[in-house]
């Protein structure tokens, strides 16, 4: 598969310090766990940031703006620099399972936007997105408006359901960092 970019250029404010550089699995960051872990899939992964921050460092997009942390203008300025559908997964979301990627690359080629879903949520930053999109998302951003919803809502969509819901588990407050670590020690364990 052709491109994969990380979301890390988040506020973390309900982590009360930037998730994305915490370490995880046995590497510096969490970000570098998702890199390495998406690198044995995709020819290239990128990460989305505002400034540098990472070491060792990463192939980087920068956002347009390092003042406004809005998904929407991660988003444009993500896909405005491909000229092909772009999987893209939030840092914070370790657990997602690559298995999961042969069923929503099924629909890339048809839809502006394939993302994940389970009986609980729309994973809505969970999926392959079409550089079409770009236009679109900078307008919304432009008009103030920052959920995935939205754009979502105002483009050729599929929603891809997964019954294995655990994959989805994010990495927000300081108590789900601790549950994700025991979680990846066991997986690691079992392996």
């Amino acid at each position: 598969m052709q491109t994969c970019v990380i979301l890390a250029g988040g506020k973390s404010s309900r982590m009360g310090q930037d998730k994305t550089l915490l370490p995880f699995g046995g590497f510096e960051t969490l970000t570098h766990y998702q890199a390495s872990k998406f690198s044995k899939v995709f020819d290239e992964v990128f990460v989305s940031y505002k400034f540098e921050k990472f070491n060792p460092p990463l192939k980087l997009i920068k956002d347009e703006s390092s003042d406004d942390f809005s998904p929407m203008l991660a988003l444009y300025s993500v896909l405005k620099s491909f000229d092909h559908s772009v999987f893209i997964i939030p840092a914070d979301m370790p657990f997602f399972d690559p298995k999961s990627l042969d069923e929503l690359v099924k629909f890339k080629d048809e839809f502006d936007m394939v993302v994940a879903g389970d009986d609980e949520h729309i994973h809505s930053l969970c999926g392959f997105f079409s550089p079409s999109l770009a236009p679109f998302a900078h307008e919304l951003y432009l008009k103030n408006e920052h959920k995935i919803g939205l754009l979502r809502k105002s483009c050729k969509c599929k929603i891809v359901n997964f019954e294995d819901k655990e994959q989805f588990f994010n990495v927000n407050f300081p108590d789900e960092y601790k549950i994700a670590n025991e979680i990846q020690k066991k997986e690691q364990k079992d392996a």
